[in-house]
């Protein structure tokens, strides 16, 4: 395997790192929104394909502006990022290629790729429900179930929950709007208020606050347990898949696409499609990633949260009504 330098670029626009696979010019340059690490897997993929990769980091909204005012002057092959939404705004705004691949329509299943081949999911994460066993009967969640569920009053001062400002937050409501209208999401996102929910500014500080006693029930991504789970065997919280006879759990996707001005678009496709098939477990295992691909088992830890029915992604719902959410969640004096 090739050694792994990691180099600093000084790049307009953005202040953004690069961290290189090998000394020379790569041959594969990855925007990248997911800060997660993505060395050992690129390195995987260096290894079985003989292309190097560097990726630059930044905030998905930030990369895309970047590709945009870059145009074809750009050095990007391959778009990444953490939210469908985002990938459906990218596509849209004809910043992604079109990939007509064969071996991503076999992968990816279809609700998490673009029908039109712009971009495909890599690995999922479920936003679902998590408590403190011993302040919360599941018996108490099965009556509940639903994420509206947690707006019934028994849950009054026992819940705690994302900020407004996170897009985990807004995707959630996004897809409670596209389900059920905003008439409603707006009733469900006000009636969590009125039990005072307690809002949190990350997902591990939420995880904590359970841990802690803090608050009793919440909503965080699963990884995020997983991470901490890792580290403490015996912390005092557990996962319930929420809405299980509803629509599902709620879940998002990291995926990503060509550049639509990429020099080496074969290579790029490549890339996308090795993460999606060789490369799904090195790709999604080290951050606790649910694969998208049905023939990879997720890995061990996880795999020990039991199955779930998910709620199908719709990128287009998530990217479209991103405004409407983040404007019930302002009307409902979320925050």
């Amino acid at each position: 395997m090739r050694r792994l330098l990691i180099a600093i670029a000084a790049l307009p626009l953005l202040p953004l790192s690069a961290c290189g696979l090998g000394g020379e010019e790569a041959d594969l340059q990855v925007y990248s929104a997911r800060h997660y690490d993505l060395e050992a897997a690129f390195a995987d993929f260096t290894e079985d394909t003989g292309l190097t990769v560097e990726f630059l980091d930044g905030d998905d909204a930030e990369l895309l502006e970047r590709l945009k005012a870059e145009g074809d002057d750009t050095s990007a092959d391959v778009f990444m990022t953490v939210d469908a939404g985002m990938l459906w705004n990218a596509a849209e705004q004809d910043q992604l290629a079109v990939m007509d691949s064969a071996v991503l329509e076999e992968a990816v299943p279809r609700d998490l790729r673009d029908p039109e081949g712009r971009w495909a999911g890599l690995s999922m994460r479920a936003r679902t429900v998590v408590y403190d066993p011993e302040a919360v009967d599941p018996a108490e969640l099965d009556a509940a179930d639903t994420y509206a569920g947690l707006g019934d009053p028994q849950w009054q001062g026992r819940i705690c929950m994302r900020d407004e400002t996170s897009s985990y937050t807004q995707s959630l409501v996004a897809s409670l709007i596209d389900l059920h209208g905003r008439e409603r999401a707006q009733e469900i996102v006000e009636s969590w208020v009125a039990n005072d929910v307690e809002v949190m500014s990350n997902d591990i500080e939420l995880l904590e606050a359970i841990d802690a006693g803090g608050c009793e029930v919440g909503i965080t991504n699963h990884y995020y347990l997983a991470r901490l789970l890792e580290e403490d065997p015996d912390l005092g919280v557990e996962i319930y898949w929420a809405s299980q006879e509803g629509d599902g759990a709620h879940v998002n996707i990291s995926g990503a696409g060509v550049v639509a001005e990429s020099d080496s678009p074969a290579e790029a496709q490549q890339l996308v499609e090795w993460l999606a098939t060789d490369g799904q477990s090195q790709f999604v295992d080290d951050n606790h990633e649910f694969p998208v691909n049905p023939d990879v088992a997720p890995e061990e830890l996880i795999a020990g949260f039991g199955d779930f029915e998910r709620m199908p992604v719709d990128a287009a719902a998530y990217g479209s009504l991103n405004a409407d959410a983040v404007e019930v969640l302002d009307a409902a004096g979320y925050r």
